[in-house]
């Protein structure tokens, strides 16, 4: 998935927690096989190399991921979008571009970006993209559902406790082995040597989308390798949003939506979402948090 995971358990010794990473890993990798677009043979692969022409039939558990994608999609008003993977590669963040892409362009960039042409046929089974050069990719959200697959598969073999890092995309369960709670640092990214909070993390996931690092600057504007799907502009006007929420999966599309969305826009849907909370700091340095979050619990 071109991401490092990290994974940590509570075990008896360290034969024990060997085994118990070696299973994590199986199904990470089963997962990757699964939902890759860079491997020809996944079921993915398959989707899209049929857009345009016919529907293809993938296993339930591919189905069900792309069903609450959509949903998601829904849920943001196309914030997320799993058929982003359709976008012409129009802006680069390697340093190499000088000037802003027509609007012509742009709006060009995402005539095949659409998640209400992904046809679900939930009797067989099948997924057809209805345009010809439509695409999917999982890079908004595969991550988060593989740490949340390998998580589950560690409860059920009877690991008590740890923690599923996918490049900082942190998902914990049960406690420490001295019975204290897993606890995140939250740093701001324009003073990194310092964190600003320590929070903890029960049993649930915390995700951070930014564009501290990749992004250019046009007329003073910083716009993140963040693209909206609805308009082919990188997203502008905020550096990091971290949520958290129940799951892995959720938690990291529901990042990326957000920090599509904009400060104000983003922490007014995340205050109407029942066990999400988030973290937004904007292009200024200016943090934000959902009306759950209390920095003073670290």
């Amino acid at each position: 998935m071109g991401s490092r995971f990290e994974i940590t358990v509570v075990a008896e010794n360290k034969e024990q927690a060997d085994g118990y990473i070696d299973l994590a890993v199986f199904e990470i990798t089963r997962i990757e096989k699964l939902i890759s677009s860079w491997d020809p043979h996944s079921q993915t692969s398959a989707i899209n190399k049929e857009a345009g022409s016919k529907a293809v039939w993938v296993d339930r558990e591919l189905f069900n991921l792309i069903d609450r994608s959509i949903k998601i999609s829904q849920l943001t008003d196309g914030a997320f979008d799993i058929s982003y993977a359709s976008m012409d590669r129009i802006w680069k963040f390697d340093g190499s571009m000088t000037t802003m892409p027509s609007e012509e362009t742009i709006r060009s960039s995402v005539r095949n970006v659409g998640y209400n042409n992904i046809d679900l046929n939930r009797s067989d089974t099948t997924v057809l993209l209805k345009l010809d050069g439509m695409k999917i990719g999982f890079g908004g959200i595969g991550k988060g559902y593989a740490a949340d697959m390998a998580k589950n598969k560690l409860i059920s073999e009877g690991v008590k406790g740890g923690i599923i890092n996918a490049s900082g995309d942190m998902n914990t369960w049960g406690v420490k082995p001295d019975g204290s709670e897993w606890k995140v640092a939250i740093t701001n990214p324009l003073n990194k040597n310092n964190a600003f909070a320590l929070l903890p993390v029960n049993d649930g996931a915390v995700v951070t989308s930014g564009n501290y690092e990749k992004y250019v600057t046009f007329n003073g504007i910083r716009y993140s390798h963040i693209i909206d799907p609805r308009t082919g502009y990188p997203a502008s006007g905020m550096i990091s949003a971290t949520i958290f929420a129940p799951s892995a999966e959720l938690a990291d599309a529901l990042a990326t939506s957000v920090f599509v969305m904009g400060i104000e826009t983003g922490l007014d849907f995340i205050n109407q979402l029942d066990g999400i909370e988030c973290i937004l700091i904007d292009s200024e340095g200016k943090i934000v948090s959902s009306q759950n979050i209390d920095f003073n619990k670290q």
